[in-house]
């Protein structure tokens, strides 16, 4: 596989299209991330606007908070392991929104000049790093791999790709899946959404390497809870299917070019609703594409 370049700008370039691959010699039908399953769930329009039309979205608190977390925790474990203090953890965090903002710029631009609203984010980002050590001690800890880019083809020739925050290998070869998460836990009635991407992650790292995932782990930075789940071989073909079916549901509202708009919770966050028939907007011409650049796939 080739390395090929990834769009440009934090959102709503998925963290899968920035290290993404070509496969070489295969004519790939699409490729598929857990996040972009999830766009077409919850709005098809907001999946036609992100993937589609690539329309841009300006960065977020709560998104960038993320990113730099993120940051801090793939970089304390370089650390040798009893340095990974909290206090060490804290002092990572100004490098790490520094290097953001050279990176990404446009950060910048989710606050005033001289206001008081930076410091007090980067006080909400130190209140949710440390809820880290409540809930796991990283002394004890040596992880295989971080972020972890990993694609698998399925017999359909649809890609199936994503980054995993850590993975976990065990002296007896079983294999845990770990994605952070800085926001709280869902309500009982939302914890499927959440543990298909890792169901996702599983499927794909089973593809990759014959082994089934002993344990997914989601962990809830935002109010310090973890969410266990052990997935057998019946879950992840199961996931399989929905992401096949999923993509086919993709494919006719290309070829008709509707893609519905589907009012819900996550609406107040959308960037986009000016541009929504649910908000009185109208969306842009579609774009004159081939099928395959519904994908996420980024250009080569």
């Amino acid at each position: 596989m080739t390395t090929q370049p990834a769009p440009t700008g934090l959102e709503p370039a998925d963290p899968s299209e920035r290290g993404g691959t070509r496969v070489d010699g295969v004519d790939v039908l699409g490729a598929l991330s857990p996040s972009r399953v999830g766009d077409f769930l919850s709005c098809p329009l907001l999946y036609r606007f992100r993937t589609i039309d690539r329309l841009p979205e300006p960065p977020s608190p709560a998104a960038v908070r993320g990113t730099v977390i993120h940051t801090v925790l793939e970089r304390l474990f370089d650390l040798p392991a009893a340095e990974r203090t909290p206090v060490q953890a804290e002092s990572m965090l100004a490098p790490a929104w520094a290097d953001l903002q050279e990176a990404e710029p446009a950060v910048t631009s989710m606050f005033p000049v001289d206001g008081p609203e930076i410091a007090e984010w980067l006080v909400s980002c130190r209140e949710t790093l440390v809820k880290y050590f409540d809930l796991e001690d990283p002394t004890v800890l040596e992880p295989a791999e971080r972020e972890l880019y990993v694609e698998s083809l399925t017999d359909t020739k649809l890609l199936l790709r994503g980054v995993v925050d850590r993975v976990d290998i065990a002296p007896d070869g079983a294999i845990r899946v770990v994605d952070y998460k800085t926001g709280p836990s869902p309500s009982e009635m939302f914890e499927g959404k959440a543990l298909f991407q890792l169901k996702f992650y599983g499927l794909v790292l089973w593809r990759m390497r014959g082994v089934i995932p002993k344990m997914l782990q989601l962990v809830y930075l935002g109010n310090s809870e973890v969410l266990r789940y052990e997935p057998d071989e019946q879950d992840l073909l199961a996931t399989e299917r929905k992401v096949q079916a999923v993509w086919q549901a993709i494919q006719l509202a290309t070829e008709k070019r509707e893609f519905e708009s589907r009012p819900g919770y996550g609406c107040r966050w959308c960037a986009h609703q000016s541009l929504c028939p649910s908000y009185d907007g109208t969306p842009p011409p579609f774009p004159t594409l081939p099928l395959t650049a519904v994908s996420s796939t980024p250009p080569a």
